[in-house]
């Protein structure tokens, strides 16, 4: 890691590619939350589900409550798996995947210095001098 976040020692489309690299993986970890939504929405209607059984079945609609435990409560989200076996096996196969390629593109190729290409775009966009448009603690004005 270096001093100056700018990297003046990297050429352009090296930055760039960095740089597109690290907003995939933002996209993926921003579609990880999602599907960690998903998994924790499915997960709650399930109990909702199981509380609605329990009324029918105080109700008198013995029969519709025990259709929907048989058929629904605890079922399978998708073909023989529950939501928490889906987020392992994304973070597993996928995330943990994609993660490693982005430290080792880092590593590789800038020392291991995270968003480059954010850190030229700050200089190029800030207003040097002005408050609020500080370099930051690693940039010289």
């Amino acid at each position: 890691m270096t001093d100056d976040r700018t990297r003046p020692d990297l050429d352009d489309q090296t930055v760039e590619a960095l740089g597109k690299l690290s907003e995939a993986l933002e996209t993926v970890d921003q579609a990880r939350g999602f599907l960690y939504a998903f998994h924790q929405l499915t997960g709650k209607a399930d109990r909702l589900l199981q509380e609605s059984v329990e009324l029918f079945r105080a109700a008198g609609a013995a029969p519709l409550a025990a259709d929907l435990e048989r058929d629904l409560v605890g079922r399978n989200v998708i073909a023989d798996r529950w939501t928490f076996q889906m987020v392992e096996d994304f973070d597993e196969n996928y995330w943990g995947t994609f993660r490693d390629y982005d430290a080792r593109a880092r590593d590789e190729l800038a020392g291991g210095d995270r968003h480059v290409f954010e850190a030229r775009m700050k200089q190029r966009e800030r207003t040097a001098g002005h408050p609020a448009h500080e370099a930051g603690p690693a940039l010289a004005d």
